[in-house]
């Protein structure tokens, strides 16, 4: 049985993860602050579908996603969901350097066996992944965010960023300081969002 979420094909059994994933961070959430206790009624709208279709962008084919600032797990957990389906194979690295975040991280992989590495550190005191896709969502203004994205991003990759209704005027300042190709989605959740697909993150040298 299979149905769709924010227009991404999914499983009963992904439902049925992410339905328990959902629950699991309200849980946590009365211990520490993984998501506003204001939107914890709203998690599936709110989160869940909101992290779900950043995957339609995501390439047919790869093998390392990594997200930084991955927080209560959007999208990084939901992103390990999806993959476990449709793409088996790949791993997902988290990196997120609240070590009570990170502890929640590694519980929410266990509990769901997933294929997730967490890395509790900051994000410019890790190793560059070279990856085939990096996200992150509400970390950083996209300016700041290069920066973040390149180090781990490997030259052929593409960074999937969610932004809010300020997103020309990030992309405006960013181009001051970075050249890259970009692709600029709709969120299917918010008609003020949107979802940058970004390519080709070079330095201008400033």
């Amino acid at each position: 049985m299979t149905g769709q979420i924010a227009c991404v094909d999914v499983s009963r059994e992904t439902i049925a993860d992410l339905e328990s994933f959902a629950a699991l961070t309200t849980k946590w959430t009365q211990k520490i602050n993984l998501i506003s206790r204001n939107t914890s009624d709203a998690i599936w709208d709110r989160h869940i579908v909101d992290s779900v279709q950043i995957y339609r962008y995501a390439p047919k084919v790869f093998t390392k996603w990594v997200d930084l600032g991955s927080g209560g797990g959007f999208p990084g957990i939901v992103m390990a969901i999806l993959g476990k389906a449709r793409h088996p194979e790949a791993q997902f690295t988290l990196i997120e350097s609240d070590q009570r975040k990170a502890a929640f991280l590694r519980t929410a992989a266990r509990d769901l066996s997933l294929k997730v590495d967490v890395i509790a550190k900051r994000v410019g005191d890790v190793a560059p992944q070279e990856a085939d896709v990096v996200s992150a969502r509400a970390l950083a203004p996209l300016s700041a965010l290069l920066g973040m994205t390149s180090r781990h991003l490997h030259t052929d990759g593409v960074a999937l960023l969610p932004k809010g209704k300020q997103a020309q005027q990030e992309i405006a300042e960013a181009q001051k300081s970075w050249r890259f190709q970009l692709e600029d989605h709709a969120s299917f959740t918010d008609p003020e969002a949107c979802i940058l697909a970004i390519q080709r993150i070079e330095s201008r040298g400033q």
